[in-house]
């Protein structure tokens, strides 16, 4: 299942996504720190240190390359003072316009999931930070009599990021106040019109895609993580769109999303979905794939942050 005419492999465009070498020098960013926590939480470039209108919450130091968050409350409550020290510095920056990732708007709250305390921050400029975010994606499929077929969405052509692109069937951002679950359950029905109990009762985890990728347009640090899930329709059930993110759904082969995929038709991470459901579903085996390893072992990259507090 690799390429053909020209095109670019799949494992190609899994290296789009995840860009980062793996023997990447972190050490040349800068460490965000929280208080209490050796362990670093983001990774920030110089550029935007240096930018940032950094508020006396937050002790910089050039030397040790690393970005400390001060805890105000005293030890009182060390995860509020998290939040209101990232809150102050990110209105200083959207006052200041110095960021064009944020819009000079604000966004909703994501949590930063290794913290020993529950911390918070807004969605549009946790990349500054790097900061790892946690989205859920949902792919909905249909047995059929010539094999498995999958409904695709294409994103509406308004949407900021990757317009008229074809997306996973149901994605969503995790907010700070939710579950993995929870988010597909909410967008299922905003984004595709599935019924909240037939998703509740046949939506299946099935595991996770990490990896770490470096914007091209922002030159931001990425560390998405993405939790998967599956659901089988039946064939009278048919997504369609309620919400504006999406502008239509078309029931696809798994031979047109590969050629769509690699005619680069898809948002970019979403084709890392795909392959992971085909991978699990046997569509991709080390026998139709020679860059099968390769494939597989990138779709499940090692964060340099921590995904979990603390044993205590």
């Amino acid at each position: 299942m690799g390429s053909s005419g020209g095109h670019k492999s799949l494992l190609d465009l899994v290296k789009l996504v995840d860009n980062v070498p793996r023997e990447f020098d972190f050490r040349t960013l800068y460490q965000l720190l929280l208080p209490n926590d050796k362990r670093p939480h983001g990774f920030m470039l110089p550029s935007t240190v240096s930018r940032m209108p950094w508020s006396p919450d937050f002790v910089v130091n050039s030397s040790s390359r690393t970005v400390q968050v001060l805890d105000s409350s005293g030890g009182k409550d060390t995860g509020g003072a998290c939040v209101a020290a990232f809150q102050r510095v990110i209105n200083a920056a959207i006052n200041s316009n110095v960021f064009p990732i944020i819009h000079g708007n604000h966004s909703e709250m994501y949590k930063i999931i290794g913290a020993n305390y529950h911390v918070q921050i807004e969605r549009f400029p946790a990349p500054l930070f790097g900061i790892a975010l946690r989205g859920a994606h949902m792919t909905a499929y249909v047995r059929t009599p010539s094999g498995i077929k999958i409904w695709v969405p294409r994103r509406s052509p308004h949407l900021f990021t990757y317009p008229n692109k074809l997306d996973t069937s149901v994605a969503g951002g995790v907010k700070a106040d939710e579950s993995p679950f929870e988010c597909i359950v909410h967008e299922a029905d905003e984004e595709a019109s599935l019924p909240t109990d037939f998703v509740r009762a046949n939506a299946h985890a099935v595991g996770a895609i990490t990896y770490v990728t470096r914007s091209a347009s922002s030159n931001l640090m990425h560390m998405p993580i993405l939790y998967v899930f599956d659901i089988e329709l039946p064939a009278e059930m048919l997504p369609s769109p309620k919400d504006d993110e999406v502008s239509e759904f078309s029931l696809l082969s798994v031979e047109d999303i590969v050629g769509a995929m690699l005619r680069e038709e898809f948002k970019p991470n979403c084709v890392l979905v795909m392959i992971d459901f085909f991978v699990r579903h046997g569509i991709i085996s080390p026998e139709t794939e020679s860059d099968y390893v390769d494939i597989v072992s990138r779709l499940r990259r090692v964060l340099p942050v921590p995904t979990s507090p603390e044993p205590q």
